[in-house]
C-alpha cells in the first residue's frame, strides 16, 4: 500500500446516496458526447438506442434536441463498428 499524507484540511469525499447508479443527468451527457456509442451507453445502463432519443427528447429543450438529433443521425462514432 502506498502511503500518502494528507493536508490537514483535508476532508474525503462522502459516497454517492445513490450507490454509483446512473443518473439521467450522466445518460445525457454520454448521448451528447461524440465519442460514447449508443452501444457503450447500452452496455453501461441497459437502455436501448430508442430509450435514450427518449430520455433526451425529454430532458432538452426541443430546438436542443433537434441539434443533437441531426448531430448524430448517420453518424458512425455512435454506433460500433460491426
Amino acid at each position: 500500500m502506498i502511503d500518502r499524507s494528507f493536508p490537514d484540511d483535508f476532508i474525503p469525499a462522502t459516497p454517492r446516496p445513490d450507490k454509483g447508479d446512473i443518473t439521467t443527468s450522466e445518460i445525457v451527457a454520454m448521448a451528447w458526447d461524440d465519442e460514447t456509442s449508443f452501444d457503450n451507453i447500452k452496455a453501461q445502463t441497459g437502455l436501448s438506442e430508442p430509450e435514450v432519443i427518449k430520455i433526451m427528447r425529454g430532458h432538452m429543450k426541443p430546438s436542443s434536441f433537434r441539434m443533437w438529433r441531426k448531430r448524430v443521425s448517420g453518424r458512425a462514432s455512435k454506433h460500433e463498428k460491426s
